[in-house]
């Protein structure tokens, strides 16, 4: 693999000055790629081990009705690095190859706010929000960057026969190999498949070396693991540790990576004084099988608006500033954490309008802390208002989804075939009593009903709503390429 990048305008090392009665705090962010909810030990893992993150979560908060934005990769990243809802950016579901755009230039990133402030900034791992240069990490905030630009999957090589018989066939579909790119988009090396079985190691080991290098300065470090994603891959020696297999395996690595950030932190000096988030960009892709995760007691999984496609796990910790061993079933979504960290570092909020708003009391555990929202919305399919959820409830809209319910799951990284013609009708569910969202209520709730219909009706005003044909007055374009 190359050496590490180049750092990209330091400058001047900036004081630690308090912001509300603290020093500004470094800012962490851990993000993996397809990990259940039911994936942590903490939340009832089994076959695999997770001391690491159960440890993040025993020094910190565990939010366990923490949500994703939508249940893919674009869009969820979207959502964590804007603080918008990413339909109204003009991003849907999972960039590809032959995709022309990406984020907007005009939007105002983690990273750009982090830097307004004065933080060095860096990323490692999958970025996807766009691959083409004007959308790259170099052009929204980060002074350093190594990563691949979107899913490990979207290349010829990728071993998935169901979809694409061969190689040949990716290519002429326009897949090209798949690279490295860092913060500028220069393309480093074509990745060949044993740099995969390091992803998370290297990735991890870069991510380390920039704790150290600005160990004197407030930083941003955003840590987007492609992994657990398939095609599954960890280092040769860490290969069949576990005893659910190759899945287990990955996990296991993951959290070898939490544990090396964290020691990193320690021996630095900088424990007292950093905001570490864990989250997962969307729920488990069931049809892999036994190369997919679980959602624990939760319906469904990536690629749909239940639970287990939206609900992830959600730790944060700040020693100090977060109490210790604090648990929250208050829902929270991550379009919630640019404004919850705007506030912890002093930073203005971006000039236009973000969906996001600080919820610092809830990671603070304040007494009678409420969710900052009413709802959260759940858009998928291009623009379609699909669910929302507000307080206990949980109301879908009549849509299409994709379920394994019934079917074979894949095996050795060959998905199993989903039924892409289940239909929800208009349905409520009360989370409090049915996690699993198994019976609907809505007959028995008409005063509830009628309350979140108009809250939709409010939300399709702003952002549109596909299945509806409404148009949102509040939807901006995203940034663009010629043809």
């Amino acid at each position: 693999m190359l050496g590490l990048t180049a750092i990209i305008g330091c400058g001047v090392t900036p004081s630690r000055e308090e912001v509300h009665g603290h020093e500004r705090p470094n800012v962490v962010v851990i993000f993996t790629d397809d990990q259940g909810w039911g994936d942590i030990g903490v939340q009832g893992a089994r076959g695999f081990q997770t001391p690491n993150i159960d440890r993040l979560a025993a020094e910190g908060v565990r939010f366990t009705s923490f949500y994703v934005a939508q249940p893919v990769c674009s869009a969820s990243r979207t959502a964590l690095l804007t603080g918008c809802y990413p339909n109204r950016l003009g991003i849907h579901g999972a960039l590809g190859p032959s995709n022309k755009h990406g984020i907007n230039s005009e939007e105002t990133t983690l990273a750009e706010l982090c830097r307004s402030r004065g933080y060095a900034t860096a990323g490692f791992g999958k970025w996807h929000l766009g691959h083409h240069k004007p959308f790259l990490p170099g052009n929204h905030g980060f002074d350093e960057y190594f990563g691949i630009p979107y899913s490990n999957d979207m290349w010829p090589r990728h071993p998935d026969l169901a979809k694409f018989p061969t190689a040949v066939e990716k290519r002429r579909r326009g897949y090209p190999d798949l690279p490295y790119i860092d913060a500028d988009g220069t393309v480093q090396e074509v990745i060949e498949p044993a740099d995969q079985m390091t992803f998370t190691r290297e990735f991890t080991s870069r991510a380390v070396d920039f704790i150290y290098r600005n160990r004197a300065q407030p930083f941003f470090l955003y840590l987007a693991h492609p992994m657990p994603h398939v095609p599954l891959y960890v280092a040769p020696d860490a290969l069949g540790r576990s005893e659910k297999g190759l899945y287990g395996d990955v996990i296991e690595e993951i959290d070898d990576s939490v544990g090396a950030v964290l020691a990193a932190l320690a021996e630095c000096g900088l424990e007292e004084n950093t905001f570490v988030l864990f989250a997962s960009d969307n729920g488990p892709w069931l049809s892999y099988g036994d190369h997919g995760g679980s959602t624990g007691p939760l319906r469904e999984g990536k690629g749909t608006v239940f639970e287990g496609g939206v609900r992830v796990p959600g730790i944060a910790r700040w020693p100090g500033q977060i109490p210790a061993g604090l648990e929250s079933d208050v829902p929270l979504m991550t379009i919630d954490i640019l404004p919850t960290i705007a506030g912890v570092i002093g930073a203005e909020l971006p000039e236009l309008p973000i969906d996001g708003r600080d919820a610092w009391p809830l990671f603070r555990g304040d007494p009678g802390a409420t969710s900052p929202h009413e709802a959260y919305f759940f858009y998928y399919h291009t623009g379609a208002l699909e669910a929302l959820r507000s307080g206990r409830w949980k109301l879908h809209y009549p849509h299409r989804y994709r379920s394994m319910a019934g079917r074979t799951p894949g095996t050795g990284g060959i998905p199993g075939k989903y039924d892409y013609d289940v239909r929800t009708g208009l349905e409520l569910y009360d989370l409090e009593a049915d996690i699993g969202e198994t019976t609907n209520v809505a007959d028995s709730n008409p005063a509830v009903m009628k309350r979140l219909l108009k809250l939709g009706d409010e939300m399709r005003a702003e952002l549109g709503d596909r299945l509806t044909d409404v148009v949102g007055i509040g939807v901006r374009e995203p940034g663009r390429v010629s043809p």
